[in-house]
């Protein structure tokens, strides 16, 4: 298991501290120790600045239940905010702020950032078919289910469209999520998948792997069950 070094952690802490939102100095720390333990030790060996695309995506579908592609892609995206294909330490821990303890303002933002596949501020009828066409699952007995997806555009810019514009806007989306908050993620999970409720069932004391530590950590900052000594002193042990 990779270890950082004790200085460097507690300089890493000190500075994204002063940025973030809904971690304390604490919790920030078993971010940026579990950052590293993800990274292992292709940290020294190939000079690596973050997670990359695979690993982040794997990460995504293996913690928080997530399957489409086109979606995962967009969510390493959204980490990634200077679009160098690696999710640094800092990103990583902004991200999760608003993965796991964002504001619905926040969750908003990040959901139409994912649905803006071509970065221009809206997101179109060709975009909305991309996504809904990705997500949904093909039935056997459709012979164009391409006509049924493009119905279900219809249906949806007639119920979020609200300046008739043919496509949707932040203030279109946001005041649709508003009134019905279903439609945050109308157009594929983005957001971690609300069963995944992950329960341990015994007390080992053996070393996880990386991502079964991930998966504990996310139980742990939406669920609270364990006391945060708990998770950083040996973070496979629930209390």
């Amino acid at each position: 298991m990779y270890t950082v070094n004790r200085k460097r952690l507690q300089k890493l802490t000190d500075s994204i501290s002063k940025t973030s939102k809904h971690f304390n100095r604490y919790e920030i720390e078993c971010l940026i120790k579990l950052f590293h333990n993800l990274m292992g030790e292709s940290t020294e060996k190939q000079g690596s600045v973050g997670i990359d695309r695979n690993a982040f995506r794997n990460i995504l579908h293996t913690t928080f239940g997530m399957t489409d592609d086109m979606i995962m892609d967009r969510v390493f995206r959204a980490f990634d905010k200077d679009n160098d294909g690696f999710v640094s330490v800092a990103e990583w821990i902004s991200g999760l702020c608003i993965f796991l303890r964002g504001s619905l303002e926040e969750k908003m933002k990040y959901c139409f950032e994912v649905y803006d596949l071509n970065g221009d501020g809206f997101i179109s009828r060709e975009e909305m078919f991309h996504m809904l066409k990705n997500s949904l699952l093909k039935q056997p007995s459709e012979e164009d289910p391409d006509e049924g997806i493009k119905d279900l555009v219809d249906i949806t810019l007639k119920k979020m469209d609200r300046d008739h514009d043919g496509k949707l806007s932040f203030t279109d989306y946001e005041t649709s999520v508003r009134e019905e908050a279903l439609l945050l993620e109308a157009f594929g999970p983005c957001l971690p998948d609300s069963k995944c409720t992950y329960i341990i069932s015994s007390r080992r004391k053996d070393n996880a792997n990386s991502f079964a530590q991930m998966q504990i950590l996310a139980r742990w900052i939406e669920c609270w069950t364990w006391s945060k000594e708990d998770l950083c002193s040996n973070p496979d042990s629930p209390t």
